[in-house]
This record gives structure tokens, C-alpha cells and sequence, in this order.
């Protein structure tokens, strides 16, 4: 081991610089000439293992640009910045820093430092965020158009043209009304996402709120011609919530069970106590809400609660979807720590169904 350059035993690494190396909260690798390992830090060993020390940096790090990064910085002694992406459990992506390091009175040769900087989760808000604005900007790119498109009309040809202007201020109606479901839609979000991280503390009663969202979607339903029909467990408990975001959660649920069954079918809710909620290991209240549709296909259900993301486009416009319902869903149901299930069978029909931890007994 003594006869690799740059490489010293681990006895040569006194107390203080392992503590300095052992301090850094980013991964920190040295390698000697040869690029053999010769000191990680505790981040950095959970990267390239624990069995670091002499192991040539290519078996403990598989990545050919770290390597050749090494490689160059040996030759020309000047610090090099890249950035790379590791594979894992899940893949992360590092600003690496590497840094020649003179020889010293302990070393035969120089080193290199390899400094990793997490920068996962600044690219993928970055990525969220060109996505993002892509989207609202083709969603709302085409009502605009259309509106501008019937103004100019209407102020040309078609302005003494009676049945033209009502049919184009009808058209013109529901694309400011898209809009405006589409904006209200991404506050709605916006709001859920700032405080998803912060659990909800009140006590709801959630088979009152099913029932008032029901009532109101009353005449929707006999408008579409299709009916509701609910089945509530006795001696539910209330569940931990906001009363207000679950009434939201389950407007959508029932809202889309509406648009999307066929005529004179029924929309089905059944509403029960369970003994244990997903990934929260304490009993809940479930509520199903089922249709009878045309159904998902398999490969788009994990998709579904995906910002603007629809199954079939043009029938989600056409019915006034904003594709954001089930995205609100999803992160209202994180923030307050459940569950949603989706189940669909093609030509038969779907299941949404939430499940909601439940509060504790008043008194305890």
C-alpha cells in the first residue's frame, strides 16, 4: 500500500484533519495519484461504501466523467467543477468540485478533493418548474386565442351579423369561464402546496361534509341525468383535517364521477371506518367514490393525479376540466397525511377512495 503515490496509511490522518473531513456536511473523497481512496468522510462513504480505504476510486465510484475529472485536475493542477448524476435507490445529481492538492510532508504525491454538492432537489424544482410553466402556458394559449379570434370578427366582419355575435359570445363565455377555472384551479394548488408540509389539527366530521357536497351537486346530477347514491357507516369517527380542503377533495372526487359516467348511470359513494390507513398504521375513515364510465386504462392510473395530465384531452376540455382536479387531491390528501387508492376496470367503470386517519377521542 506504502508504494502507490499519494496514497498514505490511515495512521498518517491525524485526529484534527479527520475531524475537519468528518465535519463537511457534503461528501468528501481524496484519492491519491493512482486514484486509490485515500479518505472519505461519513456522507461520502454512504456513496461509495464502507471498505473506501486503498480501493482505486473507478471500483468504488463507477462513473467515467468523475474519473476522467481526476484524471485531468492530476495533469493540469487546476480545479475543475462538473456535475453529475449517481444511480442509487434513486438517481442524484451532484455539483462536483475537485481540487489538486499539493504534496506534503505526509503525502509522496498529490491528491485530489473531491467535493459532491447535493443538487437533487434544485434540479427537479427546475425541471417542475419549466414544465409547469409550459403547461399553463399552452392551457391558457388556447382560450386566448379563440377570444381574440371572435373579438376581431366580431369588430370586422361579422359585426352586423346577429346570430354570428350571439353564437361567438356564447363561445366566447365559456372560454373566460375555462380561464377562470383554470386560474382558480392553480391557486387552489398553490395554497395546498405551501402548507402541504404542515398537518392539518382540527376535527371533521366527514360524513357531513360528503352530505353537503352532495347536496349541492344535486342538480348536476339530475342535469346530466345521472343520480347519487350514498351509503354512510354508522358511528364513524371525525377524522384530523380541514374541513374546507376535504369538502374541496371531495367536490372533485364526486365532480369527476359526474362528468365522466355514462347517462343514467349511478354514481355510488360508500363511506366507512377502516382499521388502519395506509402508511399511517392507525384507523381511518374510507370514502370510495365509484362510477360507471368507459374506465382508465392501466397505464395511465399512476399518471392521473399529475399536473394537466388527462387521459383522453379532448373529452376533459370539452366537459370543462382544468387538469388539476386530482393533482389538488393528491397533495390536500398528503398534507393531510392519507391515502387515495384509484381502481378502474375498461367498459366498467372507476373507484377513487380516500382514507383519512382519524381523530382522537375528545376527552383523551
Amino acid at each position: 500500500m506504502s508504494g502507490r503515490p499519494g496514497l498514505r496509511p490511515p495512521d498518517a490522518t491525524t485526529s484534527v484533519e479527520s475531524g475537519i473531513l468528518e465535519s463537511f456536511p457534503d461528501p468528501v473523497v481524496v484519492v491519491g495519484g493512482d486514484r486509490a481512496v485515500v479518505a472519505a468522510n461519513r456522507a461520502a462513504r454512504e456513496i461509495i461504501g464502507p471498505a473506501y480505504h486503498g480501493r482505486n476510486l473507478a471500483l468504488a465510484l463507477r462513473h467515467p466523467e468523475v474519473l476522467d475529472t481526476v484524471d485531468r485536475v492530476l495533469r493540469s493542477g487546476e480545479s475543475r467543477s462538473v456535475e453529475v448524476s449517481l444511480p442509487g435507490a434513486f438517481v442524484r445529481t451532484f455539483n462536483l468540485q475537485a481540487v489538486l492538492v499539493p504534496a506534503g510532508e505526509t503525502t509522496a504525491g498529490p491528491q485530489v478533493a473531491l467535493v459532491f454538492h447535493d443538487v437533487t432537489v434544485a434540479r427537479q424544482s427546475e425541471a417542475m418548474r419549466r414544465d409547469f410553466v409550459a403547461n399553463v402556458s399552452h392551457e391558457l394559449r388556447s382560450p386566448l386565442s379563440a377570444l381574440l379570434g371572435m373579438i376581431e370578427t366580431l369588430q370586422g366582419p361579422a359585426c352586423e351579423d346577429v346570430q354570428a355575435r350571439e353564437r361567438f359570445l356564447g363561445i366566447m363565455n365559456a372560454e373566460a369561464r375555462r380561464m377562470t377555472r383554470l386560474i382558480e384551479d392553480l391557486l387552489s394548488l398553490s395554497r395546498v402546496e405551501i402548507h402541504e408540509h404542515v398537518p392539518p389539527r382540527g376535527r371533521v366530521d366527514l360524513a357531513g361534509v360528503l352530505r353537503g357536497v352532495v347536496d349541492s351537486a344535486g342538480a348536476a346530477s339530475e342535469e346530466a341525468r345521472r343520480r347519487i347514491a350514498v351509503s354512510i357507516a354508522g358511528d364513524l369517527p371525525k377524522v384530523v383535517g380541514d374541513a374546507d380542503e376535504l369538502r374541496q377533495v371531495l367536490q372533485n372526487l364526486v365532480d369527476n364521477a359526474l362528468k365522466y359516467s355514462r347517462p343514467g348511470t349511478a354514481v355510488r359513494i360508500d363511506v366507512r371506518g377502516v382499521p388502519r390507513v395506509p402508511q399511517h398504521g392507525g384507523p381511518g375513515v374510507a370514502v370510495s367514490v365509484s362510477d360507471e364510465s368507459e374506465g382508465i386504462p392501466a397505464e395511465d392510473v399512476p399518471r392521473l393525479t399529475e399536473r394537466f395530465y388527462r387521459v383522453d384531452k379532448g373529452r376533459s376540455r370539452s366537459l370543462g376540466g382544468t387538469g388539476l382536479g386530482l393533482a389538488i387531491v393528491k397533495h390536500i390528501i398528503n398534507r393531510h397525511r392519507g391515502h387515495l387508492a384509484v381502481e378502474s376496470r375498461l367498459g366498467v367503470g372507476s373507484t377513487f377512495t380516500v382514507t383519512l386517519p382519524a381523530a382522537a377521542s375528545e376527552g383523551v
